[in-house]
């Protein structure tokens, strides 16, 4: 199977520009592709990943990835999928992102020197910042240049745009496209950069970059789109009630990664599993078949993978271990759950010397209130080391929260071992 039939095969592809000579370029190792990265935040991703999981397919297939860092264009934002204006970011938070990025990077594909030259062995990834020319642009000569080959009323019927629309969209964000646009030239005339890949809501954005290339240049470039991780309900995965799955091991630990993807219900286990590992599309076919419990195995089997493409296969085998410490309840004592967050009290979290069930759930961050702690008690669904706690007034003491601690859930799915400092 070429590498183009198995993205195919895995799900991957949404829309392209000229699929015959894509499929050319990437089955021969002759694309140098690029995938942009906004550095709003200090970590990727599950948003990412399918962009991360692309970019090492394609390596593999020996094409060259450049990581594209929005230094620049961050300090606009990307007006796709929003329906109001991105934060302005300073631009050492910027340059502090792009750093995080790169070390999160690293775990799915190989770079190259930092002295970016096309003499680098082929197939080694380079990490560009737009900042590096957007933020020295003359706006005149840019205009001039550029903006000519643009015409509005076609970019106002861009997908990216409609929902800004509604509520206003400034000129700050109508640039994006622009933007963007010259980003692929550029990175085009100064490492061959020959197709541009993202999410599917980037599919105008991308189109303006081959019509500028061809306009400037008379040169073709190509694009592609892959598929937007969604759920069975249409929702973007990646989200839980305490926001963004990270891939920093601080923001989300990896039990907590685990945890996400053995969670993920039935009829997404397998798309998830075609879509984001590295297990041939043959082994995975062969689980169409599994139902009912074997289901529960492939979603160990999909926690396991990802967990160890992003944090290592020693933090997944941790991971597995106390994840399994739970279906099976041996969580006392320390006999399992050695990975699970922890939330460590202190004595300024005591009162008169004890803490009461509904303060633990809060410092915990199992609940966000007291209130909401005492509807989650009433309701039978806190327990703590496996019995159920039906009284709101139950208190510990330090002594029984020395050590490994407790370990408190809330619900079916939600763990935390509570210990004291």
């Amino acid at each position: 199977m070429t590498v183009f039939e198995e993205l195919k095969a895995r799900g991957l592809l949404a829309q392209l520009t000229d699929e015959e000579e894509i499929k050319e370029l990437i089955n021969n190792g002759r694309a140098t592709f690029y995938i942009g990265f906004d550095p709003t935040a200090d970590s990727l991703h599950v948003g990412h990943f399918m962009a991360l999981c692309l970019m090492k397919r394609l390596q593999m297939a020996g094409n060259k990835p450049i990581a594209l860092i929005g230094g620049g264009t961050g300090m606009i934002g990307d007006p796709s999928g929003r329906s109001d204006l991105r934060t302005m970011m300073t631009k050492e938070t910027i340059e502090h992102n792009c750093e995080c990025f790169k070390r999160q990077m690293s775990r799915f594909i190989e770079f190259g020197e930092e002295e970016h030259s096309m003499e680098q062995e082929h197939s080694k990834a380079l990490m560009v910042n737009n900042a590096d020319w957007l933020m020295n642009l003359n706006y005149i000569e840019f205009i001039r240049d550029v903006g000519v080959h643009f015409s509005v009323n076609r970019m106002l019927t861009a997908e990216c745009y409609k929902q800004r629309m509604e509520k206003g969209l400034s000129f700050l964000e109508f640039n994006y496209m622009i933007m963007q646009s010259y980003d692929f030239l550029k990175l085009y005339e100064e490492y061959g950069c020959n197709m541009q890949f993202g999410g599917d809501d980037q599919w105008s954005n991308m189109l303006g970059g081959t019509e500028l290339i061809r306009r400037k240049l008379g040169k073709d470039a190509y694009a592609m789109t892959i598929t937007l991780l969604l759920n069975s309900e249409g929702k973007k995965m990646g989200k839980t009630q305490k926001g963004a799955v990270w891939l920093d091991p601080n923001k989300t630990s990896p039990f907590e990664f685990y945890q996400y993807w053995r969670n993920v219900a039935d009829a997404d286990v397998l798309k998830c599993m075609r879509m984001l590992t590295f297990l041939p599309i043959e082994q995975i076919d062969e689980m169409d078949k599994w139902e009912g419990s074997q289901l529960n195995q492939a979603k160990e089997i999909l926690a396991f993978e990802l967990t160890k493409l992003v944090h290592g296969e020693e933090e997944a085998q941790a991971a597995q271990e106390s994840a399994r410490s739970i279906f099976s309840g041996n969580l006392f004592s320390g006999q399992g759950g050695a990975d699970m967050p922890t939330a460590t009290l202190t004595e300024e979290d005591l009162t008169d010397g004890t803490i009461d069930i509904l303060g633990i759930l809060v410092k915990s961050g199992l609940t966000t209130s007291r209130s909401e702690a005492r509807r989650a008690v009433e309701q039978g669904g806190v327990a703590v080391d496996n019995e159920k706690i039906s009284d709101i007034k139950t208190v510990y003491h330090p002594e029984q929260l020395a050590g490994n601690g407790i370990v408190v859930r809330r619900g079916k799915k939600n763990y935390k071992r509570v210990n004291m400092k």
